[in-house]
């Protein structure tokens, strides 16, 4: 499946996979580095998809002139 159609959370799920997969340590060397190449880009698109989870709900925030305002997440009982 290509990486740009993966959803965050398929994208998460593959880079366990991976990171499984190189904790064996039984791949030939080739095939390690692709699966490497392959991870990193995941890390890559699930920091993208967070930070811009993250500046959406900045942006919902707003403070009551218009400037943002942090609000901790509340803890569930």
């Amino acid at each position: 499946m290509s990486q740009e159609k993966l959803t965050f959370e398929q994208s998460l799920q593959r880079l366990d996979e991976i990171v499984k997969s190189l904790e064996k340590g039984d791949r030939p060397l080739e095939e390690a580095l692709a699966l490497f190449e392959e991870g990193a880009g995941l890390v890559r698109f699930c920091g993208k998809t967070l930070d811009e989870a993250e500046q959406k709900i900045v942006r919902l925030q707003r403070g009551p002139e218009g400037a943002p305002t942090e609000v901790p997440f509340e803890e569930e009982p």
